[in-house]
């Protein structure tokens, strides 16, 4: 019996699997990029919002803002993957991601990366002209972000200027203009980011100095960074509770700020020099509570204190 080749396919049919195949690779893509941790930032820019707002922000406001969060991450997660895609399959550790395995090819991660840059680009037109104005900087620095591993171990606090971006974008979004309060949350994301992106680096620091490329851990070695991220937690700390103060969030406010130094002190508690394997815990669950945490304390005191 002869097998129809897939060039006899009705041109129906042959459509329907070509949009199951860019289905699963958008899929794999989702997977990739891990869509699920802009929980990381997204409450980041809440908060810039809230502060803006002194209360809550606009459905419209939130929307686009949420918009913008979820293309400018997607963007530089897919580029980044793009990027190191040859470190990446050298790498045990990242061996098998979505590139490097075969499962996700590299146009396919290209077009979706231009696609979540438009998307940005948009959603900064939608909110106002400032912010539109400004979003070539905003992506371009997310997205050259992935090259500066190359040449230089302050990469981590590029990655905290890049989240940085959020709480200060948001505060555009809602007012067209940029004030102290943002700045101060600003410097507490990009000190906060930077610290937890050196203890994630720690896992790589053999690699990245075989391969030849940057971090604090491969460059100063994994006991003087682990001290080098607590530094940048403690000068984070520091920005926080200035934010707190400039934006009177009260007692709520101030729990959290607690509750936050409390999971800092936790988070390098269970990372340590000669045993990283609670590291996953360190950088996911606890990361993302701070985020959470911060948003609704001290977004419920400002909502509060400006009634």
């Amino acid at each position: 019996m002869n097998q129809a080749h897939s060039g006899d396919l009705p041109p129906a049919r042959d459509s329907r699997l070509a949009a199951r195949g860019s289905l699963a690779q958008l899929r794999v893509t989702l997977e990739m990029i891990k869509i699920e941790h802009t929980l990381f930032a997204l409450p980041f820019a809440f908060l810039g919002a809230v502060a803006a707002a002194r209360g809550i922000p606009g459905l419209r406001e939130a929307f686009w803002i949420t918009v913008a969060m979820v293309g400018a991450r997607s963007a530089a997660m897919a580029f980044n993957r793009v990027a190191d895609r040859a470190y990446d399959a050298a790498n045990p550790r990242t061996a098998t991601r979505a590139i490097p395995a075969g499962h996700l090819s590299v146009r396919f991660a290209v077009v979706f990366t231009a696609a979540a840059s438009l998307l940005f680009v948009v959603a900064a037109f939608m909110l106002n002209p400032l912010a539109f104005a400004l979003s070539p900087v905003a992506l371009g620095s997310v997205l050259a972000y992935s090259y500066t591993k190359r040449f230089t171990p302050l990469a981590h606090l590029v990655l905290g200027w890049c989240l940085s971006i959020a709480p200060a974008g948001a505060w555009i979004a809602v007012r067209g203009e940029l004030g102290p309060e943002p700045l101060l949350l600003s410097a507490a994301v990009m000190l906060w980011t930077a610290g937890f992106d050196i203890l994630y680096a720690c896992q790589d620091a053999d690699f990245d100095r075989g391969a030849g490329l940057y971090s604090i851990p491969s460059r100063f070695g994994v006991p003087r960074a682990l001290w080098i991220a607590r530094g940048l937690h403690a000068l984070m700390f520091a920005a926080l509770v200035a934010f707190y103060a400039a934006t009177g969030a009260g007692w709520l406010g101030l729990a959290g700020v607690v509750v936050t130094a409390a999971l800092l002190v936790y988070q390098h508690s269970i990372v340590r020099a000669d045993d990283l394997s609670r590291l996953n815990a360190a950088f996911f669950t606890t990361n993302a509570l701070v985020s959470v945490i911060l948003l609704f304390t001290v977004g419920a005191g400002i909502v509060l204190a400006g009634r």
